[in-house]
Parts: C-alpha cells; structure tokens; sequence
C-alpha cells in the first residue's frame, strides 16, 4: 500500500473515531437522477445516470454528527466517493430535521452527498412522476426514466419487483364499465416478502373518503400493526437474525408512511381515493358506495441484481432498453402473462426469481382478507 492510501486510511480512521456518535446510513437506491432519498425528487438515490450501473448509494452515504448547538440542525459527513467526500453538511434553518418528528405536514431534510453536495428541504410522500413510481391506473415510471402503464386485471396479482433477496407483489382492484374490452385498474395492495417474511400494506375499502379517517392497513407476517400517531411515530421490527430493520413511519396524520428495510429498499406510500371529479373525467362508471381507495407509491432500492424481474423491476436492468411506444399518450406495457401470481403471497410467476425460504409464517391469509 502507497504512502497516499495510507495517509488517507488514517485520516478517515481518525475523523470516524472523533465523531464516534455518529450513525452510518445505510446507502439506498440504485438507478439514475438526482437522488430521492427524503422526498419528491426526481432521482433514486444513486447511480450512474445512463449505464445505470450499481455504484454506492453517493446520496445517502453519509455519517450522521451531532446537530448544531443552539439550533438543532442535523449535519452530516459525506462518505460517498466524489467531490462531497469528507465534506460536512448541514440541514437548512427551514428544515432542520432529515425526519420530521412533531408536525408531519412540514418537509424534511434531504441531505445529499452525491456531487450535487447540498441539503435541500423536500415532502417525504411519493412523487408519481420520480423514478420508481406507481400511481393512477396504474401508470409507472421505471429506473430508466421511462413512463408507462400496466392496465394488468382486476382481482389479480402481479410480482412488480423480483430479485434474489425479495419480491413485492401487487393486488389490483378494478371496474369494467359496459362497452368496455379490459378494466380499470388500480394497485390496492403490496405484499413484501423477504427471507422467511411478509410485510403488507393496503388500502381498506371505504364507502365514502375522509382524509382524517386512517384507511391505511400495514400487516407484518399476518398479524396487523398499529403504527403510532405520536411520539416518533413509527413501529420498528428485525428479521430473525436481526440482520435488516423494518421501519414503518407515518408521514403524515393518516393515509401515508414511508418503509425502510434495511439494505433492500425504501417504499413513500400514500392512500388515496378516485375522487368525484377525476370519476367524471375518465368515465369509469365507479359506484357511489366505494371510493376505490388505493395506494400511490414510490420505491427506491439497494444492490438489485443485474438480472431482476418485475413488471417495475426489469427496468432497472443495466442493458433494458423500454419497448414501449413513448410517443403516444398512453403508451402500454404488456407482461401480464408473465408476472401474473396465482396468489398475493405467491412467488410463482413465469418470469419470477425469488425463492421463499421455508417458515410457517408464509402461510398467511390472502388479500381477500383487507
């Protein structure tokens, strides 16, 4: 080893050592843009934006210091290679907190290590036009960047993500309007499976919406959770060798959270319903005594596989290139055959990867439950 890598060893080791409060953030994210890791950005918080290679999560790589005396403003070391490395970054006076604990209507803030180097005050709720959204009829946007929709079935489930370490499927609700030759369809519920577990979260179904009322289920192997309202806000679990943390945080009163699982994936959720006036536009016919609740998302991994499958995950595949016509207004995405899952909790699809291990919890009541 050089005298300069040595020199630089030391020098990390000693910065590492004088901040030793310090908390590592796990790097999340793999694909393009400009980074999303507290909010409405555009980018998934890492990545190079056209080889869409799986470099380190630069946004997020960072140790947490102690704030700010006097104004609590959280700071940060940058650990991500670059121009930020070993710079400290401090939260805006507008926002000074990366979470947001007392009043989950005000924005967060997003600290950003990749070679943007700044902090910016962002909301943590899903952006349907980010990367890795899945909002409307549901129209995604992939890790390339590219819009497009996946009408699938009502009734039906599809895997959008699956990898070597997970899978998330999806549960579609519907209408088929008379006169019509497919459905409307929108994403009800998501089931995360992961080792031996299971974490769901759906939208109830409500007769008329309330936006104070919680329409929000979140589910951990079969039995429901109660995410608290106040306080930190959140429920916390591990797998069993405590290897990754579940972190399931509201993001607002009702209706919206934000899960982390740690070195797999980071989902913004939002329930939201089809309103009177959007049911009128598009002409789907709903009745008066369902408000279709369903869920607006955003996803944002760590360390995907170059070979992962999805519906939404094939598009973070290094050499996928989208076959989609972007030219028209609501350009499709075939695949039902392909991802399609005899069950929410199934991992059985044509084209699937994830291989469930073995454990009493995976026999869990089906979506029909919600």
């Amino acid at each position: 080893m050089d005298r300069r890598k040595t020199c630089l060893l030391v020098t990390t080791f000693l910065i590492v050592f004088f901040f030793m409060e310090a908390d590592f953030v796990q790097a999340q994210g793999k694909g393009k843009g400009n980074g999303n890791g507290n909010g409405n950005g555009n980018g998934n918080g890492n990545g190079n934006g056209n080889a869409k290679k799986n470099l380190d999560a630069a946004s997020t790589n960072y140790m947490v210091l102690t704030p700010k005396k006097g104004t609590g403003q959280e700071r940060a070391l940058c650990m991500a290679r670059g121009r930020c490395y070993l710079k400290i970054l401090q939260c805006p006076a507008q926002c000074t907190l990366r979470k947001p604990k007392k009043n989950k209507k005000v924005k967060g803030c997003f600290i950003d290590c990749s070679s943007t180097c700044e902090t910016t005050c962002k909301f943590r709720k899903p952006n349907c036009n980010g990367y890795g959204s899945v909002c409307y009829d549901p129209r995604f946007v992939g890790g390339d960047g590219v819009m497009f929709y996946f009408h699938g079935a009502k009734g039906r489930n599809f895997a959008l993500v699956s990898d070597d370490e997970f899978q998330i499927n999806a549960h579609f609700i519907g209408t088929r309007p008379a006169g019509r030759t497919r459905d409307f369809t929108w994403v009800q519920a998501l089931s995360v499976m992961f080792g031996s577990h299971t974490l769901d979260l759906a939208a109830k179904r409500v007769s008329h919406w309330d936006d104070n009322v919680d329409a929000l289920i979140v589910r951990w192997d079969g039995d429901t959770v109660q995410v608290p309202t106040d306080g930190e806000a959140e429920w916390r679990t591990h797998d069993d060798d405590g290897k990754r943390e579940v972190v399931v945080e509201r993001t607002d009163d009702t209706n919206s959270v934000r899960v982390t699982i740690t070195g797999l994936l980071e989902i913004d959720v939002k329930v939201t319903p089809i309103g009177a006036e959007e049911n009128r536009v598009h002409n789907y016919q709903l009745p008066d005594d369902d408000a279709f609740a369903h869920l607006e998302t955003q996803f944002r991994f760590a360390n995907l596989t170059d070979s992962v499958e999805g519906v939404l995950g094939k598009t973070y595949r290094p050499d996928y290139v989208s076959p989609v016509k972007v030219s028209v207004p609501m350009p499709m995405m075939g695949g039902e055959d392909k991802y399609q899952t005899p069950s929410f909790h199934s991992t059985v699809c044509a084209a699937c990867r994830f291989q469930r291990v073995p454990s009493v919890t995976t026999t869990i009541n089906e979506v029909a439950q919600y």
